[in-house]
C-alpha cells in the first residue's frame, strides 16, 4: 500500500464526528438539488463536496498555513467573498430575486419605489439560458457597460417543478418579450414600436441616436411585472375598459385606476392631491379652460384615479366634470401590422394559444401569432403567396409548442402591457413578488414620509386583491 494511500486513511480516521454529519447534511442536500434539476451529470460533483469535509485530498485552506498574516487576513476576505457570490448566485437563480418598481403600471396595487423580493420557487425557477454571468449584473455589466454574460453555451428552456401553478389574477414578474431585439439607446419604447414609428431603415441605420441593435436571450431581458389576466386557451375581450373571459366579465382589482379628464372648481391643494392618491408627476399636466361666465378653471388632463378616488371627486365638490379618457385616445395596439380596428380601450376578442392546440395558417392567424411561431417557438415562417411556408415545409396549421398568458396593469390606461406587446409565452416567466422588502416615495425626503412604513414586509397578496 502507497505511502499516500495510508496517509489518506489516517486522514479520514482524524476527521471530527462534526465534519462528518457536515459532509453527510451537504451530501444529501446536494444530492436533492441534483434530482430537482434532473440533471444528473452534476453528480460528478459529490465527490467533491464530500472532500471539502471528509477526504480533503485538495487542500482547500491552503491559505490558512499562510506563514504572512496581511496574506492570511487577505484570502480570509476572499474565501469569505467568492463563497458569498456562489450562494447568492445560486439563490438569485432558484430561489429569491428581488426587483424594484420602476413605472406606475401596477399603480395603486403596487407602487413606483416598491421594492419586491420575488419567489422562483412558487412556479419553479427556470435554468438560466445563459449560466455563465457575473453575479447579480442581469445585462449590463456595473458601472464599465458591455454585456454581463457569455452567450455560450447556451441552455435550451427548462423549468424545475415549483410549489403551485400560474392562476388569474396572479402578480407575475417576467422577461420581457417584445426585449428580444433592442435599439441599445432606446430601449423605451421598444425595438418593434421604434420600427413601427420611425421605419426600420431609420432605425437601424443611425446608430449614434438609437445605439446598437442587439438580440438578448430569453434570460437576459429586461423584467417587468403586471397582473395575469387571461389564460392559455381563453378568449379575451375588452369592451369600454371592462375585462371579458369567454365572454363573461371578470371582476376588477380593488385598486384599478383609469385617466380621467378633471375640470376642478379652484386649483387642487397638496393635501386634496395626497387624499387622491395622485402623485407630483400625474398633477403636471394643467391647463385652464373659461366657463359660460368667462370664469376660468382649471383642467387636469390624464388624472389616474381609482373608482374611489373618483367618487370623492363628484362627491367633495372639488370639480365640476370628471370624464374618463376617450377610448380612441392611446398608442397603436397589438399587432401593429395588422389592421385589426381594436384599440386600448376595446380589445379583441383574442384567443390565448395553449400548448398542443392548432390554429389554421390565415391571413389574420399569421397576423396575431406570427410572434409566438417564430419569435418565441424558434420557427422559420414564410409566406409566398397564398402558400405558407413553415421551416420550408408547406403548412396549412400550425401546433403550439408552449402555454401563453395576457398581461395587463392595474393602472390600465397607463400600462404598457399585451395589449401592445402581445402575449407572454411561459418560458418569459420568472416568478411572483411575495413581499416587500422596502418602499420609497419619490416625491417626499427621507425626513418627511419617504419611507412608506405601512408597506415594509407586507405580503403582496394583501396588497393588490
Amino acid at each position: 500500500m502507497s505511502n499516500k494511500i495510508i496517509e489518506s486513511i489516517k486522514l479520514v480516521k482524524s476527521v471530527r464526528h462534526s465534519d462528518w454529519v457536515k459532509a453527510l447534511v451537504w451530501c444529501h442536500l446536494y444530492g436533492f438539488f441534483v434530482a430537482w434539476t434532473g440533471c444528473w451529470w452534476l453528480m460528478i460533483g459529490l465527490p467533491v463536496v464530500f472532500d471539502m469535509y471528509v477526504t480533503r485530498f485538495i487542500p482547500w485552506g491552503w491559505w490558512k498555513e499562510l506563514k504572512n498574516p496581511v496574506a492570511r487576513q487577505v484570502m480570509s476576505w476572499v474565501d469569505t467573498i467568492v463563497w458569498a457570490l456562489v450562494a447568492v448566485y445560486l439563490i438569485n437563480i432558484f430561489v429569491l430575486q428581488n426587483y424594484q418598481i420602476p413605472t406606475s403600471s401596477l399603480e395603486k396595487s403596487l407602487l413606483v419605489g416598491d421594492y419586491l423580493v420575488v419567489s422562483k420557487i412558487n412556479y419553479g425557477p427556470r435554468v438560466p439560458n445563459t449560466p455563465i454571468a457575473f453575479p447579480l449584473a442581469h445585462n449590463t455589466l456595473p458601472f464599465i457597460g458591455g454585456k454581463s454574460y457569455l452567450d455560450k453555451p447556451h441552455w435550451n428552456y427548462k423549468r424545475l417543478a415549483g410549489l403551485t401553478t400560474m392562476k388569474r389574477n396572479d402578480i407575475v414578474v417576467f422577461s420581457f418579450p417584445a426585449g428580444d431585439t433592442i435599439a441599445f439607446l432606446q430601449q423605451n419604447p421598444d425595438y418593434y414600436r421604434l420600427v413601427d414609428v420611425n421605419g426600420w431603415e431609420v432605425v437601424n441605420s443611425h446608430p449614434k441616436y438609437f445605439g446598437e441593435i442587439m438580440y438578448r436571450p430569453v434570460d437576459r431581458r429586461e423584467n417587468f411585472v403586471k397582473r395575469l389576466i387571461g389564460m392559455p386557451g381563453e378568449s379575451l375581450q375588452i369592451i369600454d375598459n371592462q375585462v371579458y373571459i369567454n365572454g363573461e366579465a371578470l371582476p376588477n382589482p380593488q385598486k384599478l385606476q383609469f385617466d380621467y379628464t378633471v375640470v376642478a372648481k379652484n386649483p387642487l391643494s397638496q393635501k386634496q392631491f395626497e387624499e387622491l392618491g395622485v402623485n407630483k408627476a400625474d398633477r403636471q399636466r394643467l391647463f385652464w379652460v373659461s366657463d359660460e361666465e368667462g370664469q376660468e378653471h382649471p383642467l387636469y388632463d390624464r388624472m389616474p384615479l381609482t373608482q374611489e378616488a373618483h367618487d370623492l371627486l363628484q362627491k367633495s365638490g372639488w370639480a365640476l366634470s370628471v370624464t374618463i379618457l376617450p377610448s380612441d385616445v392611446g398608442d397603436k395596439t397589438y399587432p401593429y401590422d395588422y389592421d385589426t380596428g381594436w384599440s386600448r380601450d376595446n380589445f379583441g376578442p383574442l384567443w390565448i394559444p395553449k400548448k398542443g392546440a392548432t390554429i389554421a395558417l390565415n391571413d389574420e392567424n399569421i397576423a396575431l401569432y406570427s410572434r409566438c411561431i417564430v419569435n418565441y417557438e424558434g420557427n422559420n415562417l414564410r409566406c409566398d403567396g397564398e402558400k405558407v411556408f413553415i421551416n420550408g415545409v408547406p403548412s396549412s396549421s400550425y401546433t403550439f409548442l408552449m402555454d401563453y398568458y395576457f398581461m395587463m396593469g392595474d393602472n390600465r390606461h397607463e400600462s404598457a402591457d399585451s395589449r401592445y406587446w402581445g402575449f407572454v409565452p411561459e418560458d418569459h416567466v420568472v416568478g411572483t413578488p411575495v413581499f416587500i422588502l422596502l418602499s420609497l416615495e419619490k416625491d417626499k425626503g427621507w425626513f418627511s414620509g419617504k419611507i412608506r412604513w405601512n408597506r415594509l414586509f407586507r405580503t403582496v397578496n394583501s396588497l393588490v386583491q
